[in-house]
């Protein structure tokens, strides 16, 4: 099922960045987010929950400019 939050999440495992593209068109890369992190919320039911209880808050971030070509 679609999330009404996250239009795509782009993982880079060796840097450990989680890119969250919104539905909005906003682009947030979350820094030092564990592989075991990113596939759960790969599995989660709901993304935008998952974000909200466990991303967001928990993780330094930066907001950056959307872009067609992603790591």
């Amino acid at each position: 099922m679609p999330s009404t939050v996250v239009a795509q999440m782009i993982y880079n495992e060796e840097k450990q960045t989680l890119r969250i593209v919104y539905v909005s068109g906003m682009v947030y890369d979350y820094k030092n987010v564990p592989w075991e992190v990113y596939q759960a919320m790969k599995t989660s039911g709901s993304k935008g929950t998952f974000l909200n209880k466990h991303i967001k808050g928990n993780f330094e971030f930066e907001k950056v400019e959307r872009s067609n070509n992603h790591e």
